[in-house]
């Protein structure tokens, strides 16, 4: 993602270990605020699409992360899911999503978090990801590694596709569109052990990280989806890029994250399959 003299004008243009730390408050902020408010509900609104549902959860948390950012660093733009854009004269940004998995955790179902990440010119440096009912917090900064709690994560290294387990998402333009993966999803369910659809594009990225999902693909996400979960793949040691192929680029909305071994497998079988015509499931 970055050479070694890119990150060595990094580390010297600003203090990664400080903003590291500010990252992780962030996220632990969310955390304890969705326990709180687990199951409790006070207002469910629909923005729009089908599906894209908010909280008064989201906008509690965002609202408090977002103070918190704005006191301890001032000068770095903030983007965030339910409030948008705020520039400074800086080249990072702070990317949130307060509350990724709304729909689960409007139901009831234990598969959420908030995630935190730092850009640098478009570039994913800093990430963590609060899973509270899980009780982890996962992080990762460019050139330290990957942790889950006080534990160092390693991706996984399955022999080959047909023993991995795999883990997926659907956009929600997956309505209008036959750009989505419901095509791949049933291709690649035969040809692994499984894939799961978890609902929460960072927390199934941090799975990937730690190992419990052998890789994930996904289209349709936003910055805020993948800019704390690609540094903490990254640095657990896993590939990530665009999918089926080429270089990751944080804009582009897709993303395949998965250990070394499973990555030119997977590419290739991703590439076989073409999308399923939208009349056969509308």
């Amino acid at each position: 993602m970055y050479e070694l003299k890119e990150l060595e004008a990094l580390s010297n243009e600003i203090n990664l270990s400080n903003l590291y730390e500010i990252a992780k408050i962030s996220a632990q902020i969310g955390n304890e605020i969705l326990k709180i408010n687990y199951n409790k509900i006070q207002k469910i609104s629909s923005k729009g699409r089908k599906g894209d549902l908010v909280t008064n959860v989201d906008l509690e948390v965002e609202k408090k992360i977002k103070e918190y950012l704005l006191k301890e660093t001032p000068n770095i733009s903030i983007n965030a899911e339910e409030s948008g854009k705020l520039y400074k004269s800086s080249n990072l940004t702070w990317c949130i999503d307060p509350l990724d998995g709304t729909t689960n955790y409007s139901h009831g179902y234990p598969f959420f978090g908030t995630s935190i990440g730092l850009v640098y010119k478009n570039k994913p440096i800093i990430g963590a990801i609060s899973v509270p009912y899980l009780n982890e917090l996962y992080s990762a900064c460019i050139g330290l590694g990957s942790f889950c709690n006080d534990n160092v994560l390693k991706v996984s290294s399955p022999r080959n596709l047909s023993k991995s387990l795999l883990v997926t998402g659907f956009s929600y333009d997956r309505f209008e569109t036959e750009d989505n993966n419901y095509a791949e999803f049933c291709y690649l369910t035969h040809k692994t052990r499984g894939v799961r659809r978890g609902g929460a594009a960072a927390v199934d990225l941090a799975f990937v990280a730690a190992g419990k999902v052998d890789g994930y693909w996904e289209r349709g996400l936003e910055i805020w989806d993948l800019a704390a979960g690609a540094i903490i793949v990254k640095e657990a040691g896993g590939i990530i890029s665009d999918y089926p192929s080429g270089e990751f680029n944080l804009s582009s909305g897709r993303i395949l994250a998965c250990s070394p071994c499973l990555e030119n497998e997977l590419k290739n079988e991703l590439a076989k399959v073409s999308p399923l015509k939208k009349h056969l499931y509308t």
